[in-house]
């Protein structure tokens, strides 16, 4: 489960502005503000027809000519389990996050299930099979998936009662509680699955976002089926989700180029090898 709220995207003239100081054509720059009452109370910034232009063609030129999309700013909350942020980790460059704080904040509420990422989970209360799971025999019946889910939830709250009893102890000054109150607190970090979710406030750009979508969109986790889904809804997102650049032909006048430079790289090798083998 992953849930996206509070999107907002940022950046957008100064990258333009940007965009266009190679060639000093500011002038040819058509966008800004929506004119639209809504558009300009959500504060929303419409790229006109030049501009978006320049940008899909330097987007098709590769990294080094797109460094407009690193301007492009996006800020976003997202809540998702831990073994999702697992992954989303590996993306470093060009992404910031401020999180919830496991250790710090583990015992400020009861655990729940809603707290868990658990809707693949075999239940056979939702009418699901789970005939192949197996019998205990210290466990009266079939233990099922969510079963084992409720019980470590219930030893998670057991050990968050006992950690809040001897704190309270060990804040009055008893020394037995002051010695082991630490280790229920070791009970609930090493019991907490990965399913746990945490919210995370996060700063990415466009560019991040493009790595993102061409590596993620056919994972097989849903959450980066839906995170996935939240870009194709960014402003603008075609800039994120055209067509990689090996999928781009090469126009004929950079093949011409590039054929051109090979062959005068040739010609000057050949001329520096006959003169030194001259005489």
């Amino acid at each position: 489960m992953l849930k996206i709220e509070n999107t907002e995207v940022l950046g957008w003239e100064h990258a333009i502005r940007g965009m266009r100081n190679p060639l000093n054509s500011w002038a040819k720059s058509d966008s800004g503000s929506c004119v639209s009452t809504q558009a300009v109370e959500e504060g929303w910034f419409e790229v006109g027809p030049n501009d978006l232009d320049l940008m899909k063609r330097l987007r098709n030129a590769g990294t080094d000519h797109r460094k407009f999309m690193r301007m492009i700013t996006v800020y976003v909350d997202m809540i998702g389990p831990l073994y999702w942020w697992k992954e989303f980790d590996t993306y470093k460059v060009g992404t910031v996050a401020n999180s919830c704080s496991t250790m710090h904040k583990i015992t400020s509420k009861e655990f729940t299930l809603d707290d868990f990422s658990c809707e693949h989970l075999f239940d056979s209360v939702n009418g699901e099979d789970t005939d192949c799971w197996i019998r205990s025999g210290d466990i009266s019946g079939v233990l099922e998936p969510i079963n084992v889910l409720d019980v470590t939830i219930m030893m998670l709250n057991k050990a968050r009662i006992l950690y809040l009893y001897y704190q309270k102890k060990a804040l009055n000054g008893d020394q037995f509680a002051k010695d082991h109150v630490k280790e229920y607190w070791w009970q609930m970090i090493q019991l907490l699955p990965s399913s746990y979710n945490q919210r995370r406030t996060v700063m990415l750009n466009y560019e991040v976002l493009a790595n993102i979508y061409k590596s993620r969109r056919n994972h097989k986790l849903d959450e980066w089926h839906t995170f996935c889904d939240w870009i194709e809804g960014l402003p603008y997102s075609e800039l994120i989700t055209g067509p990689s650049l090996k999928d781009i032909p090469i126009s004929n006048e950079i093949m011409e180029e590039a054929k051109r430079r090979v062959h005068e790289e040739l010609n000057a090798q050949f001329d520096h090898f006959c003169k030194l083998h001259e005489g």
